[in-house]
C-alpha cells in the first residue's frame, strides 16, 4: 500500500453535484509528501459494490469514501485525519457523526448518545446544523458512524453480499472493522467539517428490509458491545 497517497472514492450519478464536491476537496490543505487520487464509480449496482470496486483499484493506504453531495468545509481535514491515523494504529475508520450504544432497532440516530456534527442543507436557503454531545479529547469511539463520510487506513471488504442496495452498508462496515480488531471513531470538531446537500425522502420498505438484514447479521455483535460497556 502507498502510504503517501489518499484516495477519494465516490459513487456518482449526478456529475454536476460531484464536480462541486471535488472543488471543495481540491481546496484542502494537503499533508507534506502526500498525493491525492480520485476514483468516481459510475453505474454502481450498490454502494458496497461500488466501494469494493474502487477500493481494489487503488493502492492508497488512506481512503475517504465520500457521498457525491458532501462538501468538505474544513481546510485542515486531511491534516487532522492523518494525524489521528498516524498516532492511533488501532483506529481503522472514522466518520463525522454517529452514535455510541446503538439501539436495538439498529438505527443509529435513535441512540441516546449522538456525537459529531454536520451541516444539513436540503435546499440552498435552508441550512441546519446537527450538533450532538461534546467530545472530550481528540475523538470518541463509536458503535456506528454515518456513511456520508468514512475515512479508513486499512482495507476491509464491504459486505456487498448482504447489502446490495443503498442502506446500512455504513453500519455494517463499522461492525466489520471491529470484527477485525479495529476501532471506529468520531473526531472532535470545533467547527463544521462538512455540509451535506441531502434532500429528505421517505425511507420506506427497502430501508426496513436492509435493517432486518443488518440485525440478523450483527445482533450478536451488538450484544457483545453492550456487555463490554456494562462491564466497564
Amino acid at each position: 500500500m502507498d502510504e503517501n497517497k489518499i484516495c477519494f472514492i465516490t459513487c456518482v450519478n449526478d456529475e454536476a453535484v460531484y464536480e462541486e464536491s471535488l472543488l471543495y476537496v481540491r481546496q484542502l490543505v494537503l499533508p507534506k509528501n502526500m498525493q491525492l487520487e480520485f476514483l468516481p464509480v459510475r453505474n454502481a449496482v450498490s454502494m458496497a459494490a461500488g466501494y469494493n470496486l474502487a477500493m481494489k483499484k487503488s493502492d492508497a493506504k488512506y481512503k475517504v469514501y465520500l457521498h457525491q453531495d458532501v462538501l468538505l468545509l474544513h481546510k485542515n481535514f486531511l491534516l487532522d485525519i492523518m494525524q489521528l491515523f498516524h498516532e492511533h494504529a488501532s483506529v481503522g475508520m472514522l466518520g463525522v457523526i454517529g452514535c455510541k450504544d446503538l439501539p436495538a432497532s439498529g438505527v443509529w440516530w435513535g441512540a441516546d448518545r449522538l456525537y459529531g456534527r454536520v451541516l444539513h442543507a436540503p435546499e440552498p436557503e435552508s441550512i441546519s446544523p446537527a450538533i450532538c454531545l461534546d467530545i472530550e479529547g481528540g475523538f470518541c469511539r463509536a458503535d456506528v458512524v454515518d456513511g456520508l463520510l468514512l475515512a479508513t487506513q486499512y482495507d476491509i471488504l464491504w459486505r456487498e453480499d448482504l447489502f446490495d442496495g443503498w442502506h446500512f452498508y455504513d453500519a455494517s462496515q463499522c461492525f466489520e472493522f471491529r470484527r477485525q480488531g479495529y476501532e471506529v471513531i468520531i473526531p472532535r470538531q470545533t467547527e463544521d467539517w462538512c455540509m451535506h446537500l441531502v434532500k429528505q425522502k421517505p425511507l420506506g420498505l427497502v430501508y426496513a428490509k436492509y435493517c432486518d438484514v443488518f440485525l440478523k447479521e450483527y445482533r450478536a455483535d451488538m450484544a457483545g458491545i453492550s456487555l463490554s460497556v456494562a462491564s466497564k
